[in-house]
C-alpha cells in the first residue's frame, strides 16, 4: 500500500521577470501581458487558496491560476515589484503563521 502524506511546505516560489507574451497565452492569460509572473507550489494543496488571498491583498497582483485540488499551485501576474512583494508576503505568512517549511524566491 502506497500512501501520500504531504508535508507542510512551499516547494517553489519563482518570479519570471519580463516574460515573453506567448507565456501568458500558454498559461491561459491571453490579452494584456504584465511585466512578471509569480509561481508558487505548496502542500497541502488547499493552502494555495490562503496564499492566493495573502498575495492579492499584499500587492497589486492579479490571480492567474489556482489549483487547490490536485497539485497546490498558483500564479500571479503584475509588475515585477508587485509580484516580488506578493511572493514575499506568501512566504512570510506560510513560515510565520502556518509554520510551513519554505524555500527562497528564485528568479529568471
Amino acid at each position: 500500500v502506497q500512501e501520500l502524506v504531504p508535508g507542510r511546505q512551499i516547494t517553489r516560489a519563482h518570479l519570471i521577470a519580463n516574460p515573453d507574451a506567448i507565456l501568458f497565452e500558454k498559461i491561459g492569460l491571453p490579452g494584456q501581458p504584465r511585466a512578471a509572473i509569480g509561481i508558487v507550489t505548496v502542500t497541502p494543496a488547499e493552502t494555495a487558496i490562503i496564499l492566493a488571498d495573502i498575495g492579492i491583498k499584499a500587492a497589486g497582483v492579479t490571480l492567474g491560476l489556482l489549483d487547490c485540488r490536485e497539485n497546490g499551485s498558483l500564479t500571479v501576474t503584475g509588475t515585477v515589484s508587485a509580484v516580488e512583494a506578493a511572493l514575499g508576503a506568501m512566504l512570510r505568512y506560510a513560515a510565520d503563521t502556518l509554520h510551513y517549511e519554505t524555500c527562497a524566491i528564485t528568479r529568471t
